[in-house]
């Protein structure tokens, strides 16, 4: 993830708190991933209501799972 510039990415991943999955999901949504890379739609589903996204990509994600 080449945008988590405050965060050191490797103790993130090693963390088990459910707000670090979270900010990588965030950070996923919000400024993209790498080539290759995807957002874990499980994840995404199940931390919906805890994401900060912006308002833009949190209507398309909200369209494109819930068709809402």
């Amino acid at each position: 993830m080449p945008f988590l510039w405050d965060y050191d990415v490797k103790e993130l991943e090693k963390s088990k708190s459910p707000r670090a999955k979270i900010l990588m999901l965030e950070r996923q949504i919000n400024y993209g991933v790498e080539v290759g890379e995807k957002v874990n739609l499980a994840n995404v589903k199940k931390y919906w209501d805890k994401l900060q996204l912006f308002p833009r990509k949190h209507r398309l994600f909200e369209y494109l799972i819930w068709e809402k």
